[in-house]
């Protein structure tokens, strides 16, 4: 039986829309994602207590990162995970420790680029504000409480330069340097507004109990379905939003299918299923809640572990393992479509894509590859392969810091994409729902003879 009949294109459509729409930072993205899983049965584990031993289905969450697993009943302490690993974070302008500015009689916020976006498609939007603010408090251990907020509303612009004081902007392009072209304004007046007020505000504190802040700027048109048909999906951070709403609609199908977390089985475990979310993938991954971190490494092990393994078990059960590094893929754009590689093309609504490159900029190998095929069989779902030109590089992801961290076969797919970094992104409506079944049936594939 093909799983794609649990993933009806409009109903997971629509769930990713409401969870980017929910979701203007990767903290709100990991909060969301703790919901979707708690409420599938999974129980909030605090990283500092003992790991599980019972039978059920764990979380944790660190800042922009959140990791969850299935311990199943039935399953040895060598048994191998699958792995969806994802990232929650996405491009954007984000607010430096002292942003206060003032310009000739214009209010303005400091803001440094986060990740490789595209300059041009920040100007002249309507931006909200989101993220998190460390607020002194007496009742956390550290003293310091970390509290989210979500501005909906429009607060800054950044203004373009109109076209009479620059002629020739259309023949020359438009070349934007980040220091003094995409300063958003956000008020007028000769005196600077105080940002940290502006949080107090939000987080209902004192402007001194104000710590630190991790704060970001975010379009504030929603997510929707656009084109003739509706066959489409205009949203922003749909790069990597997409790959973490599939990942966690996958995990959650694939328990509540075997009767829950934890439930009985007859047959033994082949797998455990496990999903990973990391923060700043979009800077290269190194931190502490990255794809260079020890967290799904420690993860893994802690499981092993704590089903009563050993260190060999431990090594036993990644000789098995293999990881999906989900991120989105480059669909081939209609305008430029010789820049892409002649025999690869990529279609939206055209299915889940396998990334592939020789450098290894994408980790995907031959026994990777089979995985992914093998899945999208189960699932019901067509296949499509991405390849860069030879005379063009090519990004990568978390895939190859994942392989060369944790030592397992990694594989790269993602659902495609157009406009990618830009402030607003366009995807298949279709793809989505293929997307979540592939990864539905990578996280639980069928055993011979079923």
């Amino acid at each position: 039986m093909s799983t794609d009949a649990a993933f009806d294109p409009d109903v997971t459509v629509s769930g990713l829309i409401d969870f980017i729409d929910a979701s203007p930072s990767p903290f709100h993205a990991v909060e969301q994602g703790r919901r979707l899983l708690i409420e599938a049965g999974f129980v909030l584990v605090d990283e500092a207590d003992p790991w599980p031993v019972a039978p059920g289905g764990y979380l944790i969450a660190r800042g922009g990162s959140l990791l969850g697993w299935v311990v199943p009943a039935n399953g040895a302490p060598h048994t191998p995970f699958r792995v969806v690993g994802a990232h929650t974070d996405s491009p954007n302008l984000r607010i430096k420790p002292r942003p206060d500015l003032v310009k000739a009689g214009w209010q303005m916020l400091a803001v440094e680029p986060y990740g490789g976006l595209l300059n041009n498609s920040w100007l002249d939007r309507d931006l909200g504000l989101s993220g998190r603010v460390a607020v002194r408090s007496g009742d956390a251990a550290s003293g310091v409480q970390a509290r989210l907020f979500h501005d909906r509303d429009p607060l800054l612009r950044v203004a373009q330069l109109a076209v009479h004081l620059d002629r020739g902007v259309n023949e020359r392009g438009l070349v934007l340097n980040p220091q003094q072209h995409l300063v958003p304004l956000w008020g007028l007046g000769d005196r600077p507004s105080s940002f940290v007020a502006y949080l107090g505000e939000q987080v209902g504190a004192e402007p001194a109990d104000i710590l630190g802040w991790d704060v970001m700027t975010h379009d504030t048109q929603g997510a929707a379905r656009i084109g003739r048909r509706r066959e489409l999906i205009a949203a922003p951070r749909m790069d990597n939003l997409t790959s973490s709403y599939a990942a966690l609609l996958a995990l959650s199908h694939v328990t509540r299918a075997a009767g829950g977390p934890g439930a009985e089985a007859t047959a033994a475990a082949a797998y455990r299923p496990m999903v990973v979310l990391f923060d700043h993938e979009e800077v290269g991954s190194r931190s502490e809640r990255g794809a260079a971190s020890p967290l799904l490494a420690a993860a893994i092990e802690r499981t092993v572990l704590a089903a009563g393994g050993t260190r060999e078990d431990y090594w036993r059960a990644l000789a098995g393992t293999v990881v999906a590094s989900a991120d989105m893929a480059h669909a081939t754009h209609p305008n430029y479509a010789e820049l892409h590689e002649p025999g690869h093309h990529i279609a939206l609504n055209g299915g889940p894509v396998l990334k592939v490159q020789t450098e290894l900029k994408y980790a995907t190998d031959g026994v990777g590859a089979a995985t992914v095929r093998l899945a999208c069989e189960q699932a019901g779902v067509p296949l499509q392969v991405f390849a860069t030109r030879s005379d063009m590089p090519c990004g990568s992801t978390i895939g190859p810091i994942t392989a060369g961290q944790v030592g397992v076969t990694t594989v790269d797919l993602g659902a495609p994409l157009l406009s990618m970094h830009s402030v607003r992104e366009l995807g298949g409506a279709a793809d989505p729902g293929m997307y979540a079944a592939t990864l539905a049936a990578f996280l639980a594939p069928a055993q011979s003879g079923e």
